[in-house]
């Protein structure tokens, strides 16, 4: 049988894909005019109530900011773009809320409430990846602990009887069982994505020459 390493590149695409969109996003910036300071408070003002024109207008002259601020907060846990898009966010949120902030410069408050999204952005993802890396080790104790039981019985343990064996709730046990069942079916699927069709063929033809021999 011939694996097809389909997915073996994927990270490199991914890679690659990124510095291409970040060269654009960097290209945008430099092609976006400068504001002077007239211009920008009467943008302001405009999107203030409701322009979005105006509100593009100040997203565009301030995205090399947003980009200089991502690139501080790289390898990071989040790529560039997702984190020149979390900084777009808090910029959009400055242009929004400047008028009623109190603040007097606004490229200091962009600044800031950029970085604050992209500050819980890569908070979020943490999280997400301990998260992550606490369930895959639930799963795995759960799959030890399912093979060892069921040795042991000579049959499939219960839901109940996993859950006494590995001291959780029966509500726990259950959802991380309902996570293995469905990383088993990706699995699988997974593995008939490599497969080649054309190797299963060549296969099924040597065994029907067998059988007629």
């Amino acid at each position: 049988m011939t694996l097809r390493g389909k997915h073996s590149s994927d990270s490199g695409l991914h890679a690659e894909g990124d510095d291409a969109l970040m060269r654009d996003l960097r290209r945008q910036a430099r092609n976006s005019p400068m504001l002077t300071a007239h211009e920008e408070q009467r943008l302001l003002e405009r999107s203030a109530v409701g322009d979005s024109a105006s509100q593009e207008r100040l997203v565009a002259a301030n995205l090399g900011m947003v980009i200089r601020i991502a690139e501080a907060r790289q390898d990071q846990g989040l790529s560039m773009p997702d984190l020149v898009q979390e900084g777009s966010l808090g910029l959009v949120e400055a242009i929004r809320g400047f008028a009623e902030s109190g603040e007097t410069d606004f490229a200091k408050f962009a600044m800031q409430k950029a970085g604050e999204q992209m500050d819980v952005a890569i908070a979020a993802e943490a999280a997400a990846v301990r998260d992550a890396q606490l369930l895959v080790a639930a799963a795995d104790d759960y799959e030890r602990t399912e093979l060892t039981l069921g040795r042991e019985l000579k049959r499939p343990p219960t839901e109940r009887e996993l859950a006494e064996k590995l001291e959780w709730t029966v509500e726990r046990t259950r959802y991380v069982a309902t996570v293995v069942a469905d990383a088993r079916r990706r699995h699988d699927e997974e593995l008939l994505a490599f497969i080649d069709p054309d190797a299963i063929a060549e296969l099924d033809d040597d065994e029907d020459e067998a059988l007629d021999g």
